[in-house]
């Protein structure tokens, strides 16, 4: 689970995790229209901005080629759609192993409360979760799913540009992954914090106070391990103050 209150890149990091793994993906969207999500991955690969990308898939010709032709190695299938249906991710995955007879290696599931009926009922939202739960293991594939995280809490209010803690995901769904990041995006310095609130297998920190961070380019999609003014020094892993 990648988790975070709004606004904070999480779709951005599930697109540009996905897109390094170079894995064959299946990219389910209720939020992204696919004109947004092509644009996005397109910047990602050229390095031009979206408004940049978008211009040239409008002007045509050279310039549309161009962008065509970064996102042709791409192993991500979009599917979208709003609500998800069970019914409609079926068919989507049915259709992806009629093309490839394989699944895909990776799901991406954006997000949690986009699924038929789980916009607040935490009964659905738990089913969604048991489901994607029995996915994984029936398809073999890692499952990644989005999930928000409380905009009105008390820590929301005093500092918001921290990644959440466990216990404001909404729904206390992050317990259910074996893995859970929660994520913060600082408007002004641009670091991105990404914090392990839990993890079956290995250590977390519920409170999320200590996080590492990245650094974000939300034009580009794009995340670097150091400072667009400092690259040359090693990545940073901070605790909050």
């Amino acid at each position: 689970m990648i988790a975070g209150r709004s606004g904070t890149q999480k779709s951005g990091l599930a697109l540009f995790w996905v897109a390094q793994m170079g894995l064959p993906t299946l990219y389910y969207s209720a939020d992204m229209s696919p004109f947004t999500a092509s644009s996005r991955l397109a910047s990602m690969v050229t390095g031009d901005t979206t408004e940049q990308v978008e211009a040239g898939m409008a002007a045509g010709g050279e310039s549309r080629a161009r962008y065509m032709s970064a996102l042709a190695p791409s192993k991500i299938t979009f599917a979208f759609g709003s609500p998800i249906t069970w019914q409609a991710l079926d068919e989507e995955l049915k259709a992806y192993v009629e093309l490839w007879d394989a699944y895909p290696q990776v799901i991406v599931c954006d997000n949690l409360m986009d699924f038929d009926a789980a916009e607040s009922d935490y009964t659905a939202q738990m089913a969604v979760m048991s489901g994607l739960t029995e996915l994984a293991r029936s398809t073999g594939a890692t499952v990644i799913v989005l999930h928000h995280a409380s905009d009105k809490s008390w820590e929301a209010k005093t500092d918001p540009w921290a990644p959440p803690s466990r216990d404001q995901v909404k729904g206390g769904l992050s317990e259910k992954p074996e893995l859970s990041l929660s994520v913060a995006l600082d408007p002004h310095s641009l670091e991105f914090r990404i914090a392990v609130i839990k993890q079956r297998m290995g250590p977390s920190d519920p409170t999320a106070r200590k996080y590492a961070v990245l650094w974000c380019e939300p034009e580009r999609t794009r995340f670097h391990a150091n400072s667009p003014l400092r690259r040359a020094q090693p990545t940073l892993v901070r605790p909050s103050s």
